[in-house]
């Protein structure tokens, strides 16, 4: 029944903060532009629903020739292809807010388990032992603000199905607020120096 209420909050919510944030959207979308060439949005496929695949939506914070399908963190050195423009978008986390229109498509919710990038099949399998790929990803979630990048693949997994057991309004809402403190904070964010740049792509 709460799946039902929370994918009707998801559209009002989202529909009012797209309105109200255009201004922002179109100033960040010139002052990228002007920092660097290529687009101003970053599409990359990514694990939804029942592991169905769709193309998620952020602001792009790397140069064009940065690789695509690789977590940034696993980089070798992703400072090398960062943007400055790119540097502010990702400490505050706005790159991310492209995706009130994944919200609002029905592909995301603001709350729930990070979609896995499209090749991460350890994530989406561990996520299964939890029936964590049976809910919409999110825009945040419980294991986003308990660690985020720092987590082990297990226990990244295990908050996912943490909060599908405890899913309700009242734990979103908590999940929205730990978002905006460690936002504030800069928890848990890791931007490389465990990897290689081998390693398939990037995940802006």
């Amino acid at each position: 029944m709460y799946i039902k209420f929370k994918r009707i909050i998801d559209i009002i919510l989202s529909f009012i903060a797209l309105v109200l944030l255009s201004p922002l959207f179109i100033f960040l979308a010139c002052w990228i532009k002007i920092d660097s060439k290529g687009p101003v949005f970053f599409k990359q496929k990514r694990i939804g629903i029942h592991r169905s695949n769709f193309y998620i939506y952020k602001f792009r914070s790397m140069r064009s020739d940065a690789p695509k399908d690789t977590p940034t963190h696993m980089l070798k050195n992703p400072k090398t292809y960062i943007t400055h423009s790119g540097h502010f978008l990702r400490k505050t986390s706005i790159d991310e807010l492209p995706q009130l229109i994944n919200i609002l498509k029905g592909e995301m919710a603001f709350v729930g388990p990070r979609p896995a990038l499209w090749n991460q099949y350890d994530l989406a399998d561990e996520r299964d032992k939890y029936g964590a790929n049976d809910v919409l990803p999110g825009l945040t979630g419980w294991a986003q603000i308990n660690g985020r990048d720092e987590l082990p693949i297990p226990e990244k997994a295990a908050l996912d199905g943490y909060y599908i057991e405890n899913m309700s309004l009242i734990f979103d809402i908590k999940c929205l607020i730990g978002t905006v403190i460690s936002v504030v904070k800069s928890d848990g964010v890791v931007e490389g120096g465990t990897g290689t740049l081998e390693s398939n792509n990037e995940d802006e």
